[in-house]
């Protein structure tokens, strides 16, 4: 491999690790404050993709589908925890499992009666269409730049919410006892609605980033749930900063898996799963709730 389709394959897999990491980073909050095993998230992964694909089709612009999808997102985030999630806090893995994982059928069914079985394609923004040159051979879309840095804001802003709001206060301390902070007067249902449509919202916005790069496809939420856990397992169950670190890990190591090792490609993300966990069995920054 040259140098510069190393540089190449390097940015796609901290790119891909970025887009992870929203739906991972939703997926330990939940998990890590509510402590709710969610089957379902990866679904509002592929709702957001598909609400790209249909709002972009009838507009012709993917911010406009963006800016009209998430608010959509939030009352369809809103209403499952409401009427769903809620009833899960008191009640063992087992029964999260089964209820989310039946969630997941209803999301399937209700993706085909709204838009098909067929595969959809989403185009790029045209101010996005270009792309740098990278050596003499070797190219990276602007499209890819625009997602990582829009991924990585998103992080920094994630990191400022949990960490220099009273907000984030309250949802450190949730995680931490959250019996104690319902008896000094805070609304934990309010807290919990917020967190679980905030994670909703994150794994459909990477969706429709997502959307343009790949296909958008039915079923296509399981797949970014696997790895999801995946992401979370290797970075520490409810560490958001574990969250980013494994997402970025499993990104590039799917990325050149992918183009040095095509026939096992599959394998090598749970390798190095395997391989974090034998030397840090709770992952790399794993810790028993959200920690600064």
């Amino acid at each position: 491999m040259t140098t510069s389709l190393v540089a190449v394959q390097l940015l796609n897999g901290v790119e891909y690790g970025l887009l992870l990491f929203l739906v991972a980073s939703g997926l330990t909050i939940i998990f890590g404050v509510l402590g709710v095993l969610n089957f379902a998230h990866g679904s509002f992964y592929m709702l957001g993709a598909y609400l790209a694909y249909f709002i972009a089709e009838r507009t012709g612009s993917l911010l406009f589908a963006a800016l009209l999808g998430l608010p959509v997102m939030v009352l369809v985030g809103f209403l499952v925890e409401r009427l769903a999630i809620s009833r899960l806090y008191a009640r063992d893995h087992l029964s999260q499992v089964l209820l989310t994982y039946g969630l997941v059928l209803v999301f399937n069914d209700l993706q085909r009666a709204l838009f098909g079985n067929e595969v959809h394609g989403v185009p790029m923004p045209r101010a996005l269409t270009g792309s740098v040159a990278l050596g003499e051979m070797q190219s990276w879309p602007v499209y890819r730049i625009f997602t990582s840095v829009a991924c990585l804001c998103i992080a920094l802003l994630l990191r400022q919410v949990i960490l220099g709001t009273r907000f984030g206060m309250r949802v450190r301390a949730g995680a931490s006892n959250a019996e104690m902070v319902e008896a000094l007067g805070i609304d934990v249902r309010k807290l919990f609605s917020a967190l679980f449509t905030a994670g909703a919202v994150l794994a459909a916005l990477s969706g429709m980033l997502a959307a343009p790069l790949t296909t958008v496809y039915p079923g296509m939420g399981e797949g970014i749930l696997i790895v999801s856990f995946v992401v979370v397992v290797i970075g520490g169950i409810g560490s958001i900063k574990g969250a980013f670190a494994g997402a970025l890990l499993v990104g590039i190591a799917d990325t050149f898996g992918k183009v040095l090792l095509p026939g096992v490609s599959s394998a090598v993300v749970y390798a190095v799963m395997a391989a974090v966990l034998l030397f840090r069995p709770r992952g790399l920054l794993g810790q028993p709730a959200l920690q600064r």
